[in-house]
């Protein structure tokens, strides 16, 4: 039987659990139909602990929201491919219309690789307000309270992030042209 871990459970009611009230609104938010939010929070506790035990997490909040909604996609993701009720024959032309073209999901993947370049680029703060605006889907005055700064300034910095993360993928693109 393993032994209990004070700190452990000290980290999740001082770094996560105060967030359970914003979590569930924000969930009900931006997915209205979810049925299960109870079983998504508590899901997402676990990966946070179970993440949080084998090393530090720099932005828990940020790193809760993100759990919680990919698990809420997750499971959207499985009951639209769930099979229906009576419904046994599949022709292969259908099952193979849903399957993305692998050209087109290499290239989404290089894609994705040239734009975590392009934010790891850009200044400390900068790159901290693109994360938190693009990634984690912030609020300016959630970035702006995060941060310590105004909103004028998240405002700006995402601004110029955005831009020069353009610039970069142009760039980049460029180069592969010209090789």
């Amino acid at each position: 039987m393993k032994e209990p871990r004070p700190q452990h459970d000290l980290w999740f009611v001082d770094q996560i659990y105060p967030h359970e009230k914003k979590l569930k609104s924000w969930l009900m938010q931006r997915f209205p139909e979810l049925s299960e939010l109870d079983d998504i929070v508590q899901e997402a506790y676990f990966k946070v602990l179970k993440a949080h035990a084998s090393g530090p997490i720099i932005n828990p909040r940020a790193y809760l929201f993100l759990v919680a909604k990919n698990l809420v996609l997750n499971r959207f993701r499985h009951f639209k491919y769930e099979k229906p009720p009576g419904d046994t024959d599949y022709e292969v032309e259908e099952i193979l219309d849903e399957i993305d073209d692998p050209l087109e999901e290499v290239t989404k993947s290089e894609e994705i690789q040239i734009m975590i370049q392009a934010i790891k680029s850009l200044p400390k703060r900068c790159r901290q307000v693109v994360t938190l605006r693009k990634i984690y889907g912030y609020s300016l005055r959630e970035v702006a309270k995060t941060l310590g700064i105004s909103v004028s300034a998240v405002d700006t910095q995402s601004t110029i992030g955005l831009r020069k993360c353009a610039e970069y993928y142009e760039a980049y693109q460029f180069r592969g042209e010209n090789q």
